[in-house]
């Protein structure tokens, strides 16, 4: 016989992977400094290829005036304000970076929290049911 309870449990539960959980149960698998450090560490890599990209674009931009007034600009301080502007867009947007990560596994240990709940519950009623079916006796007419 079918047990509905049973059916409306896992239902809720095909539907929440299917939908939330496709996002937030990968998050789920992570402690949260790793999940966070891997974050960091991919940011790094792509703010320095942005930031790199920028400067390029900018050099280029401003070509014909590089080559003409090059001889007249004092490049050690170029590179460091280059260098300094790194710097505080690195950390920008790594402080952005771990904000947004910190507020993803949050809500993705919640959600995910409910999840597990409802699987606890599934497999209290799974135990119930065959409890029940052994309690039951000798249901397969074997006898020792």
């Amino acid at each position: 016989m079918i047990n509905e309870e049973k059916v409306k449990i896992m239902t809720k539960l095909a539907m929440y992977e299917q939908g939330k959980g496709r996002k937030y149960l990968p998050v789920s698998k992570y402690y949260r400094s790793d999940y966070i450090g891997l974050a960091l560490i991919k940011n790094f890599f792509l703010v320095t290829i942005g930031y790199c990209l920028s400067v390029a674009a900018v050099a280029v931009y401003f070509g014909e005036y590089l080559l003409e007034n090059i001889h007249k600009m004092n490049l050690i301080m170029l590179g460091v304000y280059i260098v300094i502007g790194y710097l505080i867009v690195l950390v920008a947007y790594s402080v952005l970076t771990y904000i947004q990560y910190s507020v993803q596994y949050y809500r993705a240990k919640k959600s995910v929290r409910e999840y597990y709940s409802q699987l606890t519950e599934l497999n209290k009623i799974y135990a119930r049911e065959e409890k029940k079916s052994s309690g039951r006796g000798n249901a397969g007419g074997y006898r020792k």
